[in-house]
């Protein structure tokens, strides 16, 4: 991202001035901006990377048929992936668990602590569903012997098992299991190991690449005032308070 090596250079350069900061103005900042070029297709390379991460299937082929820009992995394997998404996200965990393992069976094999969140969203969901004395029969069963072993499990069935001592369980102090984006945490848990087995990085490079942006910045105000980016989602550049 040219402005994060914008802003590292300007560290570099004013490293061994005195105390008092150096005061850049946008047209010099934005000369700085120009000066920087960035190959078209490595910008298309990291959309592409964005979408094939998320599991942005329609929106990759589209982006690949208009720019070119192949993707690293076969398309048809997000499809896959997203299937798992979408049971999760509907509540099927065991559909969702069956999907995983036809994908690769090794990924539950080799991850006891994403396995203990599957069947923890398991329990949510009967809970959910109002089958309280299934619900506690499949804790006793499937989770109790992992939570024996491990202190931290033991910790969230707790906090699971307790939704069900409430009549009224959106408002009871562990509701926020039953929210959507419990549902939303344990497919992006499950999204993650599943890229790795296909040989592709489970997070995408453009958050990083921002989070690199703040760091930067962060780094840069206490040396210097410039035209700082503050809303990322606009990029826009913000005149320095002189």
């Amino acid at each position: 991202m040219s402005l994060s090596w914008i802003i590292l250079g300007q560290l570099d350069s004013i490293e061994s001035m005195s105390t008092s900061k150096k005061v850049i103005t946008r047209d010099e900042w934005e000369r700085k901006l120009k000066g920087v070029k960035i190959r078209k297709e490595d910008m298309n390379k990291l959309v592409m990377n964005f979408l094939v991460t998320e599991g942005y299937v329609e929106a990759a082929e589209k982006f690949r048929i208009e720019s070119g820009t192949e993707p690293d992995i076969d398309l048809a394997t997000i499809t896959d992936r997203m299937a798992v998404k979408k049971a999760l996200q509907s509540g099927n965990v065991q559909d969702a668990i069956e999907k995983v393992n036809d994908l690769n069976p090794m990924i539950l094999d080799t991850n006891p602590q994403l396995y203990f969140h599957l069947q923890q969203q398991r329990l949510i969901e009967l809970i959910r569903s109002g089958k309280v004395e299934e619900a506690l029969e499949f804790a006793q069963e499937e989770l109790a012997p992992r939570g024996e072993e491990n202190q931290s499990f033991l910790e969230e069935l707790e906090r699971t098992v307790a939704l069900s001592a409430f009549e009224d369980v959106k408002n009871c102090p562990y509701g926020e299991l039953l929210d959507a984006s419990q549902r939303l945490k344990t497919a992006s848990e499950v999204n993650a190991p599943i890229l790795t087995s296909q040989s592709h990085e489970k997070d995408p490079k453009l958050p990083s690449l921002l989070k690199m942006l703040v760091w930067a910045q962060n780094q840069l105000d206490e040396k210097a005032v410039y035209p700082r980016i503050n809303d990322l989602s606009t990029a826009s550049l913000e005149d320095p308070a002189i």
